[in-house]
């Protein structure tokens, strides 16, 4: 069965503009890529968990913050691995660079048999729609095209 993930956006106006918050995974294998590698926190639904609760617990596990409503329902969408990710967006404000996430361990290199911890997510953003369109994964961006529909901007 393939996992389903959810998550929320936290959005803010500035100087006129609709700005997102995104974060960037962190570990090795993300660690030299952007272009399309900045998702909205989330993660994946947890055996008889509620997706908007899933949504609230991985917000605050990949960013630190505790998430404040009210919330608008996003939908959601379906990647090419079938998973589905559903998402709410809220509007609120913070310091991207005070963001910490939960970890994670990783054999570290591969075979090695040495294991490393490492960031769930390794950096944190917030973008306008248009800087968003280049730096998120083109699926999620259909949940900011959503957000900038409901709310204007």
């Amino acid at each position: 069965m393939v996992p389903n993930s959810a998550g929320l956006a936290m959005y803010r106006r500035r100087n006129g503009a609709l700005e997102i918050l995104l974060v960037h995974p962190g570990g090795p294998f993300w660690a030299r890529k952007d272009k399309g590698a900045w998702f909205l926190p989330k993660g994946e639904v947890e055996n008889g968990e509620e997706l908007f609760a899933a949504a609230k617990r991985e917000f605050q596990e990949e960013t630190g913050l505790p998430p404040k409503g009210p919330f608008v329902e996003l939908g959601n969408v379906r990647q090419k691995s079938g998973k589905t990710v559903t998402a709410w967006a809220f509007e609120g404000d913070c310091d991207p660079a005070a963001i910490h996430s939960n970890m994670f361990t990783l054999e570290w290199p591969p075979k090695s048999g040495k294991r490393r911890e490492f960031p769930e997510i390794d950096r944190a953003a917030f973008f306008t729609f248009e800087a968003a369109r280049e730096k998120m994964h083109p699926l999620e961006f259909r949940l900011f095209t959503r957000l900038k529909k409901i709310v204007g901007g």
